[in-house]
């Protein structure tokens, strides 16, 4: 059997391309797709013969599951009935893209998704207990996944024991005849595995490192709160230092330990430079506070601190805007710091009680939105 090859730069459209994959994958076929990591391989996890083929083209044992490929993020929770916190942020904040998860399942009969597989066909989703997922950062196989009706399970496009594809040429050398298609959106785009993960309850453990690496995992999994203001020099460094100070005490622990406690506090500006100390009011109507300001250097706000972001606070609705603009999907974790739906007017060249009179609006702020965070 020849394996068949078609590519998204050639002369059938990207629809009949993606179409067709699509097809062959319903019908039993096995195929073979692009992710922003290596190349998959992959088979309808609702047809008992592609399975066996997979295994086979695998040499993988029964019983041992292959990961389950989403094209939606929230589909998700067709497999793991109740996520936790952690699980739901990791999800958020890392999918899609480079992150493999593995979910503790202790029933996976309540799983929505049990009620359209057959008891083969969950053994080979789930595994004493768990289910592994994810959900790839690529376009064409987003779109791919989305296509097929039935959950798609995959492994990487290469012979067990043997280095991952990273491209058609490296697929094909390794299972040509073996698989029915391949889609060809060239090379991956890291060449680097994906990170694994195993989440447990509010736990997670790091099983792979892979693009993710322990860091970037920790602001994944933390509770992160982003304040934003124009400049980054007095409004939300002021924020951000009172929320800390704020956080710390409400969690019994020091500022320095709120990482380890699972939450990151940040600021930035919609239009700052990068660099520039807090202003010279911000500094000295925090020291009456006793909180130091000093260290507080400006940052530009970017996509990476949105997209990491569980709580962006902005100081007015312009500020907002400009969230929205640049990251559309975080509508819905963007609002007004002030509870009361007004702005926080910038202090910048008043004198001392301009500056108290912010500080004090910031905290009394806090206050309600760290209940709201905390609850």
């Amino acid at each position: 059997m020849a394996t068949e090859v078609l590519t998204i730069f050639g002369e059938r459209s990207y629809d009949d391309v993606v179409g067709r994959a699509a097809g062959v994958l319903t019908a039993g076929g096995l195929v073979a797709f692009p992710t922003e990591t290596v190349y998959g391989v992959g088979a309808s996890a609702g047809d008992g013969d592609a399975l066996g083929r997979l295994r086979q083209v695998k040499n993988r044992p029964e019983g041992k599951p292959f990961t389950v490929h989403l094209g939606r993020r929230s589909d998700v929770e067709r497999f793991v009935p109740s996520l936790s916190s952690v699980g739901r942020r990791l999800t958020t904040k890392g999918w899609p893209g480079p992150l493999t998860l593995i979910f503790d399942v202790a029933d996976p009969s309540k799983a929505a998704v049990a009620e359209a597989l057959s008891a083969e066909q969950m053994q080979a989703v789930y595994h004493e207990g768990t289910v592994g997922m994810r959900c790839p950062d690529d376009p064409v196989a987003l779109d791919l996944l989305s296509r097929v009706e039935a959950p798609v399970v995959a492994a990487s496009a290469n012979a067990a024991g043997r280095p991952p594809a990273l491209c058609l040429d490296e697929v094909l050398a390794e299972l040509e005849g073996k698989i029915d298609l391949v889609v060809d959106a060239g090379p991956s785009r890291y060449a680097t595995p994906s990170t694994i993960v195993r989440v447990n309850g509010e736990r997670y453990d790091i099983v792979r490192e892979g693009v993710f690496d322990a860091r970037t995992l920790r602001r994944l999994a933390s509770v992160n709160v982003l304040f934003i203001c124009t400049g980054n020099t007095c409004r939300s460094p002021m924020a951000e230092a009172l929320c800390r100070r704020m956080l710390a005490k409400r969690l019994a622990c020091g500022e320095e330990d709120l990482e380890q406690r699972g939450y990151g506090v940040a600021s930035a500006g919609a239009f700052a430079f990068a660099g520039a100390p807090a202003s010279g009011g911000a500094r000295d109507v925090m020291s009456a506070r006793n909180v130091d300001v000093s260290a507080h250097r400006s940052q530009p706000m970017t996509v990476e601190l949105i997209h990491q972001a569980d709580y962006i606070f902005t100081m007015c609705g312009s500020h907002r805007d400009e969230v929205i603009s640049l990251v559309p999907a975080a509508e819905g974790r963007t609002q007004l710091l002030s509870t009361d739906g007004k702005d926080i007017v910038d202090p910048v060249g008043g004198g001392d009680d301009t500056y108290t009179t912010c500080a004090d609006t910031i905290e009394r702020a806090l206050e309600r939105r760290l209940a709201e965070i905390l609850a």
